[in-house]
């Protein structure tokens, strides 16, 4: 015999190697490797025929592929071999939106060892939270299990398996709190939403609100939470109210990217057509109620769609939201189309497809949130922009923009503030043209600053300095102190002088406001003496 190359025989051992460790890892045909799917042909029958001793009737009929969507009664059987005896549990894969199931349990002799039923429909308790699984004890040995399912419809194909308690157990897990976490984030931003919708009065948030409500009360129902936790068992739950909330939908992309008839017609003429198509989709539900499920199905494509769709075009004509809006839209799109296409997931267990749909909503509803705290955020800077604008415009109207002093205005408003104690007091200020004419007017506008400047530190916070215009200011003084007034000019007149603008000076007339009978009185009192002070000045000058 040639002798072998190194080579060849490590090849040898290397596919010794690989029988090897698939003969570990998947047991001798016949014997289950946990979970194992429980394998063979599905008969249709009718409702009133009957399985006996694990033999389908003969009026079945082979169903070719998957079984069909629209329900129906359906039965298979399969044989398993078991080498070890323990507790098992069988459940089914790909999908909860059972109506009616029941399983009958053989021995190899054709006993009938136990026989295990539930579903939505029916009442009976769920040894585990939110899944079908049922327990039986088995001893090593042959099996023969027969699945009878009976529902108006199904979402994706029911698979009947077999697994170990404790795997079991462990395993469903986390799609269980999957389940509790997004029914929390929907009742949490359910709320959220509906508190919206009535502050703001808008059509958006409301609609978004049914959106929520319409998803709570299909995932609640075909995810068992419904009928384990609350004893509500009506399956039309899992599709009657998708139907509604999908026209929710298309209603809340109109209002939130402000679609309209007017500016964007072909968008709006597109959203009706599909709110038509939806309607249409209710009253076929309405006659054909086995088939709402898949109806609903078409519908989540349309709207997805149209989000998708009303999303780009809105975003490239500029609309703040829309481009948010649009990575929400297009997560949702992916993961829900996904959802709505897939027929099983051959490679889990107890993760369903109705998990996959929950958690494209969650991530959509989470994320439009984020939609809302942009819109929050940017009303908030349009509004501080707008009390900025209307602060400016504020200090505008109230204060003279060479000196920054509250301007004849604001003296007005504080003549009507005035005690009749107080006082007012209108000054001249000398100087002004001679500097004008000598300097120029950027000489004259720095003797008006400088005396604004050297007066209004003086006069603190006891009494308020004006301009009225030109040389005139004038002084409310809610004390009255017509003397501190006075000394408080004479030191800023003499403060300026010594600053270089020796042509300085003031002329002021000052009158309580008990004297006079009126405001307009007031002020012709304190002109009439300002002028007669300054008269005064002139002639003692010459």
């Amino acid at each position: 015999m040639a002798s072998r190359s190194p080579l060849s025989l490590l090849r040898i051992y290397l596919r010794f190697a690989a029988v090897l460790l698939v003969m570990v890892l998947f047991p001798a045909a016949g014997y289950a490797a946990f979970p194992a799917v429980l394998q063979g042909q599905w008969f249709q029958i009718n409702a009133d025929q009957a399985c006996h001793g694990a033999l389908i009737p003969s009026g079945g009929q082979p169903v070719a592929g998957k079984i069909a969507p629209t329900g129906g009664c359906f039965v298979m059987q399969a044989d398993i071999a078991l080498d070890q005896g323990g507790r098992y549990v069988i459940d089914f894969k790909n999908s909860s939106v059972i109506g009616y199931f029941r399983h009958e349990i053989y021995n190899d002799s054709g006993q009938l060892l136990a026989r295990l039923e539930g579903g939505i429909q029916n009442n009976a308790e769920n040894p585990f939270f939110l899944r079908h699984g049922r327990e039986i004890d088995l001893t090593p040995g042959r099996y023969r299990v027969l699945t009878l399912l009976d529902s108006p419809f199904f979402l994706a194909q029911p698979q009947p398996y077999i697994d170990t308690s404790s795997h079991y157990q462990q395993s469903i897990m986390p799609g269980n709190a999957l389940v509790l976490m997004c029914m929390g984030v929907f009742m949490g931003l359910g709320v959220y939403y509906a508190a919206l919708a009535v502050v703001r009065r808008r059509l958006a948030e409301g609609m978004y609100t049914l959106f929520i409500l319409g998803n709570l009360l299909y995932n609640g129902t075909a995810l068992l939470v419904y009928p384990q936790l609350f004893g509500m068992h009506w399956f039309y739950l899992i599709s009657l109210p998708i139907l509604f909330s999908n026209c929710a939908y298309i209603f809340f992309v109109m209002g939130l990217l402000e679609i309209n008839k007017q500016s964007h017609a072909r968008l709006y003429r597109a959203g009706i057509a599909i709110l038509s198509v939806l309607s249409l989709f209710i009253l076929m539900a309405w006659f054909k109620p086995n088939w709402s499920l898949e109806l609903d199905r078409y519908g989540v494509g349309l709207f997805l769609t149209y989000g998708l769709t009303a999303g780009i075009v809105r975003a490239r004509q500029g609309h703040p939201s829309a481009r948010i809006y649009l990575i929400a839209i297009a997560a949702f799109f992916i993961l829900g189309t996904a959802a709505i296409s897939q027929a099983r997931f051959d490679a889990m267990y107890t993760l369903y497809i109705e998990h996959l749909g929950l958690g494209a909503v969650a991530v959509e509803v989470v994320l439009l949130a984020l939609v809302l705290s942009y819109q929050f955020a940017q009303l908030h800077r349009d509004k501080e922009f707008a009390l900025a604008r209307v602060e400016h415009s504020t200090r505008i109207a109230y204060t003279d923009a060479l000196t920054g002093l509250p301007n004849r205005y604001v003296l007005e408003l504080e003549l009507e503030r005035l005690p009749s104690h107080g006082s007012l007091t209108f000054i001249d200020l000398d100087g002004l043209k001679h500097y004008n004419d000598q300097y120029g007017h950027e000489r004259g506008d720095d003797l008006l600053r400088s005396f604004s400047s050297h007066l209004a530190e003086r006069l603190n916070r006891r009494a308020n300095l004006h301009r009225l215009g030109g040389d005139e200011f004038a002084i409310t003084c809610h004390d009255g102190d017509l003397t501190w007034v006075e000394n408080m000019i004479a030191e800023a007149v003499s403060r300026m002088q010594l600053a270089g603008y020796e042509f300085a000076g003031a002329s002021s007339g000052s009158v309580h406001v008990h004297e006079c009978p009126s405001r307009k009185e007031l002020k012709h009192t304190a002109d009439t003496r300002m002028y007669e002070n300054k008269r005064r000045r002139q002639n003692r000058d010459r």
